[in-house]
């Protein structure tokens, strides 16, 4: 059988957030873990530009709410701006689109 088509699948949002210290891809993959255990939280992106640290994280839409509202009570993530659209987010934090993998 084929995949499942798009309206089975469940309903996404990409969320750009700033980290407030340096940190790699493995030590933030591990705050989204401890912030959202369980969850559908998986981290994309992850860049410094003008000397901040922005990422995007795909997160179900039924998730969204909670994950906006742990982020605004942990100190070391700020969500900046949210979207259905990948492309969206990462034009609104001006980071570059990722070149293809052939």
């Amino acid at each position: 059988m084929g995949a499942p088509s798009k309206a089975k699948r469940p309903k996404r949002r990409w969320v750009g957030i700033r980290t407030t210290e340096e940190i790699d891809r493995e030590n933030l993959k591990s705050i989204i873990d401890q912030i959202m255990p369980s969850s559908s939280a998986k981290l994309y992106d992850l860049k410094i530009v003008n000397g901040q640290n922005l990422a995007i994280v795909r997160i179900n839409l039924t998730e969204y709410p909670v994950f906006v509202f742990k982020c605004q009570s942990d100190n070391r993530l700020h969500t900046i701006t949210a979207s259905g659209k990948i492309r969206l987010v990462r034009d609104r934090l001006g980071l570059p689109k990722p070149k293809l993998r052939r």
